[in-house]
């Protein structure tokens, strides 16, 4: 379908909350990674960057067991079988997803065994059991097991007076059956492999072959067991609920959040991998020992938790084996001119700024704004958000510096990040001490809006400085996915920033915002208002569109909103990387709306809103997507985007994204994807493009600047 407004068909009377117009939320992710695993089986991609895509998938499906399936296991246990959004009840969803798991899981056990492995062997970096190895190098191997590996490790039987140990969430174990000649008495063992204190892949000397590390304790049993005969061994991997709630009525949300963290350990196993040829007999014994159904035992045929895979990808060297080189650049309205320092605040009072990672340079825009404002006198106060950051940003500390220089530094920390509690706990108490004013969030609500607020004292009065982001304030992800940065000094934006951190900080709650749509007060109402504004323009005649990026589109009442846009004829253009419960192309119904999904190099994280209506665009920028968690119970913020360029870049990025036939799948009405191809016209990669069009617009500023210098 072409960006022109398409033609409406007859409308047909049709329920919008019918479960057939929506497709259900955890199989619409699980093909989500389906998409993530095709690029592990494309031969058009490096052949290292389809090992890390595989290892991606892997931890992707781990989270999905630890948070989404151990939800439904609850819900089945508590006797709720209300039908989902789609008409599934939650035992019909667990069903459903075991299913497509086990099709998925074998996918990926081949794409390692016949696929990359191979391949990989071409180029000399092999992956091989201990058995395959020459005997000059199984000794050497042998050597290492004693002097490192078996020192570490600890033999737990089963039997009378030792019941059957706890394992951990995600620890890898073997199973070992173990024979005493003379007693004749048969027992269980467990002997956790300890990849979290050694390497899972131990190297050769040529440093390019690796062996497995559980391979090499398998062929070291007899050291662990002495006088006794191996009858039997095999892996397997358990998977827990890792999710928690923290009561809306909790006084102390820290205390509450660290305990919730030391119970995750036990939590309930939801599934159990294992080896393929393992015997029945082990299995059952394992099965019963961690009160898991046989439905949530998943057979490996290979190697099992494949997202160590990440250890053979950093291996040195093979250029020839990734995807080039990139540099961000920076961006070209904060270059400076020859011989002067940068002036992030300057440039900033001159226009807004765009910034898009990985692009542009996280280092020399976020980075620098803030180091800038720390260092800067006329500052009085630095106010940021932290949801997930790196081990080693340099923005918490930059707050730390900043309270040791008597400017007042707040720092809202959500501790309830899921999987990054515990880091931002640590954060939090060395802000603390260092002086930093930090807020822990409400128990009942996820802070996750991006922005940082930076209160500036000029003349006889002040001047507010802000960042608003769509991704975290994180330097490792900023390189890895596509987000973007709106730096303005909108007066009336940084005054809504401002009253947002009062609400989170203090005991208040503004009647209303001026320009930021903030969740979750009213975004969900004020996009479904825009939604009718550009039915309205369309129905009288005008031209208008509806075009968004987000992670995951599941709201139903904005679902139903665009369903009423499609049904006037309005076009409507979506790029939802992961989950989607919108159909298109249903008739009468949808017909106008076209979904696609651009997964590749870079994940695709950013969130833009644009609403074009007649002459005029309106469109909005933020950390939001369209799903009731975010919409109901988390804090966030989507900021207007009033500079018509940078409208214009935000809808060129757009374009690329719809344009894209290289990494871009198609959704139907049928809820299958379908991957686009070039086919005769020119391959169009978004993410290729942009590199090169940054790169060009950094260069042609550096040469403008060195020409006038």
């Amino acid at each position: 379908m072409s960006d022109a407004t398409r033609e409406a068909e007859p409308v047909v009377e049709r329920d919008l909350s019918d479960p057939g117009l929506y497709f259900n939320r955890e199989l619409s992710w699980l093909q989500f990674n389906a998409r993530v695993l095709d690029l592990a089986l494309d031969a058009e991609v490096p052949l290292l960057e389809r090992l890390k895509f595989l290892a991606i998938c892997s931890s992707n499906l781990d989270e999905f067991f630890m948070v989404r399936v151990a939800g439904l296991h609850d819900q089945v246990e508590a006797g709720i079988e209300k039908p989902l959004q789609d008409g599934r009840t939650p035992s019909d969803t667990l069903e459903a997803i075991r299913r497509v798991v086990r099709e998925h899981v074998a996918r990926q056990s081949r794409c390692l065994n016949h696929d990359l492995r191979p391949a990989l062997a071409e180029h000399g970096i092999r992956i091989v059991r201990y058995p395959d190895v020459g005997a000059a190098e199984r000794k050497k191997l042998d050597e290492r097991f004693q002097r490192q590996i078996f020192p570490v490790l600890t033999p737990l039987a089963v039997g009378l007076g030792r019941p059957f140990p706890y394992i951990s969430n995600l620890s890898l174990s073997l199973g070992v059956i173990v024979h005493d000649p003379v007693t004749d008495v048969q027992t269980f063992a467990r002997v956790k492999v300890p990849k979290e204190m050694l390497p899972r892949f131990h190297a050769l000397g040529d440093g390019r072959t690796f062996v497995p590390l559980e391979d090499l304790i398998a062929a070291n049993l007899d050291a662990l067991f002495p006088g006794m005969e191996i009858v039997d061994h095999h892996v397997f991997r358990v998977t827990r609920d890792a999710d928690f709630t923290v009561s809306d009525e909790a006084d102390d949300l820290l205390r509450a959040v660290e305990d919730e963290l030391r119970a995750r350990r036990f939590g309930e196993a939801v599934r159990v991998e294992v080896g393929a040829g393992m015997s029945s007999g082990m299995r059952e014994q394992i099965t019963r020992a961690l009160e898991v159904d046989a439905d949530d035992v998943f057979e490996i045929d290979g190697m099992l938790d494949l997202t160590d895979l990440w250890d053979i990808v950093k291996v040195p060297g093979f250029p020839e084996l990734r995807d080039p080189p990139w540099q961000p650049v920076t961006q070209p309205r904060l270059q400076a001119d020859e011989g002067e320092e940068p002036d992030v605040l300057a440039a900033m009072r001159k226009r807004d700024i765009l910034v898009h990672h990985p692009y542009d340079s996280f280092v020399t825009s976020v980075e620098r704004f803030v180091d800038q404002a720390v260092n800067d006198p006329d500052v009085l106060a630095i106010k940021q958000t932290v949801y997930r950051t790196s081990d080693d940003s340099p923005l918490v500390p930059a707050l730390i510096r900043a309270a040791e220089r008597g400017k007042q530094a707040v720092c809202l920390v959500e501790v309830k990040a899921r999987f990054d509690e515990r880091a931002n706990i640590q954060w939090g108490r060395a802000m603390e001490e260092a002086g930093v004013h930090v807020v822990y969030g409400l128990p009942s609500l996820k802070t996750h809006a991006k922005c940082i607020l930076v209160v500036r004292r000029e003349g006889d009065g002040i001047r507010h400085y802000l960042h608003v982001g769509t991704g975290n304030y994180n330097a490792k992800t900023a390189r890895l996915y596509t987000d973007f940065g709106l730096l303005t000094c909108d007066e009336e934006l940084g005054a809504d920033v401002a009253d947002m951190f009062n609400f989170l900080t203090g005991f208040a709650r503004p009647r209303g915002y001026r320009k930021a749509l903030v969740a979750p007060m009213h975004l969900r109402d004020a996009v479904i208002a825009e939604i009718d504004r550009t039915i309205a323009v369309h129905e009288s005649g005008r031209p208008a569109r509806i075009r968004m990026k987000m992670n995951s589109l599941v709201d139903r009442e904005c679902i139903q909103a665009l369903y009423r846009a499609s049904q006037s004829g309005v076009s409507v253009d979506l790029n939802i990387r992961g989950i989607c419960c919108l159909k298109p192309g249903v008739p009468g119904v949808s017909d106008n709306i076209r979904v696609i999904s651009v997964v590749g190099r870079f994940l695709e994280h950013s969130r833009i809103f644009e609403f074009q209506r007649d002459d005029d665009c309106v469109t909005f920028i933020g950390s939001a997507d369209l799903m009731p968690r975010n919409l109901d119970t988390r804090v966030e913020l989507l900021a207007p985007v009033r500079d018509e360029a940078i409208r214009g870049d935000l809808t060129d990025t757009l374009d690329r994204c719809f344009a894209d036939n290289v990494n871009a799948w198609e959704l139907d009405a049928e809820c299958i994807w379908t991957r686009r191809t070039p086919g005769d016209g020119e391959p169009r990669s978004v993410h290729r493009e942009l590199m090169a069009a940054h790169a060009a617009e950094a260069a042609e500023a550096a040469s403008q600047a060195a020409s006038q210098a």
